[in-house]
């Protein structure tokens, strides 16, 4: 299948703003690129792409003052099935975990896990292992939280969107990322496009989206404590510990984000 995404974000400055982007699919989808994932700006601005320590791709640009639109369109590839599903895979033992996975063990700016840690091992330590364990942390988060846009906090941490029940997509996977590290369980953040592709139609259509991959049986696997099933058409652009390390946009200085548009459609091959 092919999905035809982009965005068009405009931001207001008082003043020459220097800003980070984080805006461009990720890496391990360019392949799949059928048209080129260009990023433009009106008035045009001069931009430089760097990789952060993640594999990311970030944009640096400095916003004049007044108004800035940023904006983008691209036609991918998908394979066009669901999330993968596999049951079998087990729980890897600290002590055999692949160096590069025990920082998402850690505790991280939203993801609290000292705050959780006595709450996680008393709700998932007598239950299954491995892929169950993590689908039963996913059915907790997906039951305890209340979705609604008019929840998002940019301020909220995992132990907040346990005590106050309630959040967006972000909030609902840094939750799950928590009480995955607390059970040793190496999580990370993943923010991306998700459209309404393979669902009924939802009267707020999802665009950009947060989900998490966890590390089991010598691989990353997805899950998703928002939707809590298995969903078509994901398109990463970041990874990271959590909400921090991919942001949309960073600005050092006054940035009012003035409007926010976002496409994923499918579309006919």
């Amino acid at each position: 299948m092919q999905i035809r995404a982009g965005y068009e974000i405009i931001y207001e400055c008082p003043q020459a703003t220097p800003m980070i982007l984080m805006l461009t699919v990720h890496p391990s989808r360019r392949g799949d690129l059928i048209t080129p994932h260009t990023i433009t700006f009106d008035p045009p601005v001069t931009a430089h792409d760097y990789s952060d320590t993640f594999g990311n791709v970030c944009t640096r640009i400095v916003a004049p003052a007044g108004q800035l639109t940023i904006g983008a369109n691209f036609t991918i590839n998908d394979h066009g099935r669901p999330d993968r599903v596999a049951p079998e895979a087990q729980q890897v033992p600290v002590q055999d975990l692949p160096a590069e996975t025990l920082v998402y063990l850690l505790g991280s700016r939203y993801c609290d896990t000292d705050h959780l840690s006595n709450t996680a091992w008393s709700l998932f330590a007598t239950g299954p292992t491995g892929w169950a364990r993590v689908q039963a942390i996913c059915d907790y988060v997906h039951e305890r939280l209340t979705f609604g846009y008019k929840h998002a906090s940019v301020t909220r941490t995992a132990w907040d969107g346990f005590n106050e029940q309630r959040g967006v997509c972000r909030d609902f996977a840094h939750l799950a990322i928590t009480l995955c590290r607390c059970m040793n369980i190496p999580a990370r953040y993943c923010t991306g496009y998700l459209g309404d592709i393979g669902v009924p139609a939802v009267p707020d259509p999802m665009d950009f989206s947060a989900w998490f991959e966890v590390y089991l049986d010598g691989g990353w696997y997805t899950f998703d404590a928002r939707h809590n099933k298995p969903r078509i058409g994901r398109i990463l652009v970041a990874r990271g510990r959590d909400a921090t390390d991919v942001a949309l946009s960073t600005a050092f200085g006054t940035a009012r984000l003035a409007q926010f548009k976002v496409v994923t459609d499918e579309t006919a091959v």
